[in-house]
């Protein structure tokens, strides 16, 4: 099936912002394409490790609290 990646991959770093904890860090069971074009882009950390979380660049957690208030209407 054919889809718009980049909306999905917005998608996915809005609710990166969801499970944001206080250390930065976000649970990574996401669409694990979605989750290597989002580290190439600079948003998150490498998420091919044996941790079950990310860590979110200050520039992907700025995106993703400002995509999950354009997507879910909050985040902040």
């Amino acid at each position: 099936m054919e889809y718009d990646r980049e909306k999905v991959d917005e998608v996915v770093l809005a609710l990166l912002w969801l499970t944001l904890g206080g250390d930065g860090r976000a649970w990574k069971s996401h669409d694990w394409e979605a989750l290597d074009r989002l580290h190439e882009r600079g948003y998150i950390s490498d998420p091919k490790t044996k941790a079950k979380s990310v860590v979110l660049s200050e520039e992907g957690e700025r995106r993703a609290r400002d995509l999950f208030a354009r997507h879910f209407g909050g985040g902040s």
